[in-house]
């Protein structure tokens, strides 16, 4: 695992390049976020904005989404992959805020993944994006990059989880998730690091590392 003062450097260098990250979803409110967040599932956020742009404008709330139906909803979705499923599951997640959430979207962790469609990651990018709880959700490549940082040694997002809670400072959780994410997918990507433009180069003891 590594040092204190070398997470501390650099998460303050993440911090210093970008101080409040968010999320690259497009969303009008805390329901069409989560529907969000579930569509871009083993998808990219770009499709998934293209595809949600025109759908929350006729379905921003569960009761719109209900109305509009499986069928009306695939029409939507049905370039991001997965759809089918991905449609039963908002239909149902819909209907379950409706009858027992009054139509609104829960706060906590078990209520959240009480709802179809609703992991633990999914859980934790809504409490960290809409409700601002300094969460932690491991995506491949928060995964990824906690274990190239020895940020963690974890064998699963859970373990990853709990270690990243545990070493990252609390002043940093806040935007820990986005700036590991970010970092991730634009620079440090799994099959060609950018190397040349890694701000914490200086940092990375890995076997593929082009400098």
């Amino acid at each position: 695992m590594r040092k204190q003062s070398e997470i501390l450097e650099i998460m303050q260098i993440f911090a210093d390049g970008d101080k409040a990250p968010k999320s690259e979803l497009e969303y009008t409110n805390a329901y069409t976020l989560l529907v969000a967040i579930i569509l871009s599932a083993q998808s990219t956020d770009k499709g998934v904005n293209k595809a949600t742009k025109e759908l929350f404008k006729i379905a921003d709330t569960p009761q719109k989404m209900l109305d509009l139906g499986i069928d009306g909803l695939k029409e939507y979705i049905k370039t991001i992959g997965l759809y089918n499923n991905k449609a039963k599951s908002i239909i149902s997640m819909s209907q379950s805020l409706i009858e027992k959430f009054n139509g609104e979207v829960p706060d906590s962790q078990e209520d959240l993944e009480s709802l179809a469609g609703v992991g633990r990651k999914t859980a934790n990018v809504l409490r960290n994006v809409w409700y601002n709880q300094p969460t932690m959700a491991v995506d491949t490549h928060v995964f990824r990059i906690a274990h190239r940082l020895d940020f963690s040694k974890g064998k699963t997002p859970l373990e990853v989880e709990k270690d990243l809670l545990k070493v990252l400072p609390d002043k940093y959780l806040m935007y820990a998730n986005h700036w590991l994410v970010l970092f991730g997918r634009y620079i440090c990507k799994a099959q060609k690091p950018q190397c040349e433009k890694c701000p914490i180069e200086k940092y990375c003891n890995s076997k593929d590392k082009k400098i």
